[in-house]
């Protein structure tokens, strides 16, 4: 009789934890709320980082600064992809090779050190606002030299930026212990816009052999093999944003994740944010490129989105996305006759004229050098 009873008991034990595992198949509803989630938290730091981005570029000018912002050349963007599908392969096998949980564990404690510097970078303005006035404001500046003239650390600061640090420094602690999605997001959406704020790509041509190269690497690691699905899924760090599917039942314990790569909301991003600072350089008083290229994106999304749903399988993003994001602003340049101007459009053009220079002083020297061989 006892020994019938203590069997009862464990079966019923069995049964619940069973049920606690499985996954609540998600309703309309529920998909319709996450995916919606997904796309506004995709379209906000295109949005955003562009317009961040354009102001970046005029106070750079403004300020008739001699130092160039960090491009991405044409070899960087052809190289870009190949080193995208190394560290991709690499995390695979580490994967399988290594218990995941030391893996994630290092990966965690890098990826907090970047989003608390990250979302420090995007609260900033925001905090600076709204920090009481019984805080003062107290600026502070860091330098350390190495002997007269070069310096190692110039970095200066206020106590707003340091209430900031703290603000951020909570989510993350937050996001360390929990691993909440709501901590996932807002360091995924500081990593997103920053990236769309502060990668440059000089000119469209470079543009384009990034995203068809990406193109390819997308379609390949997704429907040629499991490589990048098993390592989204494995991968515990803020590199993509995620929303419950099943928010309704569970709330904000909801476990059924769907979610986006920040890579389809960047590598796009920063294509857009070229556009603008294109669209501004035209001096037309309008955003035509921009705007149209930013709805391409959406549409782009949506097909995305679309195509997962009907056919239940994991889809490339980038395999809707490029072609929508380089088609718009050619079709668009080839009707209304900008199509020179676009792919002739760089963001800092003077490099091209340095160079020049450099070599036009650099043959008085050689003929110089030739003549005294010939003597």
């Amino acid at each position: 009789m006892a020994d019938t009873l203590a069997e009862t008991v464990q079966k019923t034990v069995e049964n619940i934890t069973e049920n606690a595992n499985v996954k609540i198949p998600a309703t309309s509803e529920g998909m319709f709320i996450a995916y919606s989630s997904l796309v506004i938290m995709a379209l906000l730091p295109i949005f955003f980082g562009s317009k961040r981005s354009l102001s970046n570029q005029k106070e750079h000018k403004a300020s008739d600064s001699t130092e160039k912002p960090d491009i991405m050349t044409k070899k960087d963007a052809m190289m870009f992809p190949i080193i995208a599908s190394c560290a991709l392969f690499g995390l695979y096998i580490f994967f399988k090779l290594f218990s995941k949980e030391y893996i994630n564990l290092l990966l965690t404690g890098y990826f907090f050190v970047l989003g608390v510097l990250a979302l420090s970078h995007l609260l900033a303005p925001v905090i600076s606002k709204l920090v009481p006035s019984s805080i003062p404001y107290v600026p502070f500046h860091i330098k350390f030299t190495k002997g007269t003239n070069e310096d190692l650390i110039d970095y200066k600061f206020t106590s707003y930026d340091i209430v900031c640090l703290v603000i951020s420094t909570t989510i993350g602690v937050w996001y360390l212990f929990k691993k909440h999605w709501i901590a996932n997001n807002l360091f995924g959406l500081a990593f997103a816009l920053n990236g769309v704020e502060l990668l440059y790509l000089n000119n469209v041509i470079t543009g384009c052999i990034l995203l068809g190269g990406l193109f390819v690497y997308d379609i390949f690691w997704v429907f040629g093999t499991n490589v990048m699905v098993t390592v989204a899924k494995s991968f515990e760090a803020p590199i993509k944003l995620v929303f419950p599917q099943d928010l309704l039942e569970k709330g904000l314990g909801a476990s059924n994740f769907a979610m986006l790569g920040l890579g389809d909301i960047v590598i796009p991003g920063i294509f857009i944010a070229l556009l603008l600072r294109y669209d501004y350089s035209l001096k037309r008083n309008s955003s035509l490129y921009f705007y149209a290229t930013f709805i391409a994106y959406f549409m782009g999304l949506m097909a995305t989105i679309f195509v997962m749903h009907v056919y239940k399988h994991a889809q490339p993003a980038l395999l809707y996305l490029v072609p929508a994001c380089v088609i718009t602003p050619i079709f668009i340049a080839m009707i209304r006759g900008d199509l020179k101007t676009l792919f002739a459009y760089e963001d800092h053009p003077e490099e091209k004229t340095d160079e020049k220079e450099v070599k036009e002083k650099s043959k008085p020297e050689q003929s110089k050098t030739e003549k005294k061989k010939t003597k």
